[in-house]
């Protein structure tokens, strides 16, 4: 059981950091004139608009503040998790 427990968390844990890269890769690819028309801009815009778009209230101007926020609540939601696995670990 604890070793279920530990490549679950493991596997959430990792899953968060690359959903986070990606949020952080489609922020930067604003910074290129048509980077979103390509074909890894698409897929990125697939997966990463529809948790962006929570918080869409986030804005200064012009200036979207919606990929800082998502990074945010990620990392509150790894930091829980990994906790819970370490409640249920017992360590």
């Amino acid at each position: 059981m604890v070793t279920f427990v530990m490549y679950a968390v493991w596997f959430i844990d990792k899953a968060i950091n690359i959903y986070m890269l990606c949020i952080v890769v489609y922020a930067l690819m604003s910074w290129f004139p048509n980077a979103y028309g390509t074909a890894i801009g698409r897929f990125l815009a697939r997966i990463v608009e529809p948790f962006e778009s929570l918080f869409n209230f986030a804005t200064v101007g012009m200036i979207s503040l919606a990929p800082i926020v998502a990074l945010a609540v990620l990392t509150f939601v790894q930091m829980g998790v990994n906790y819970l696995g370490q409640l249920l670990i017992g360590y």
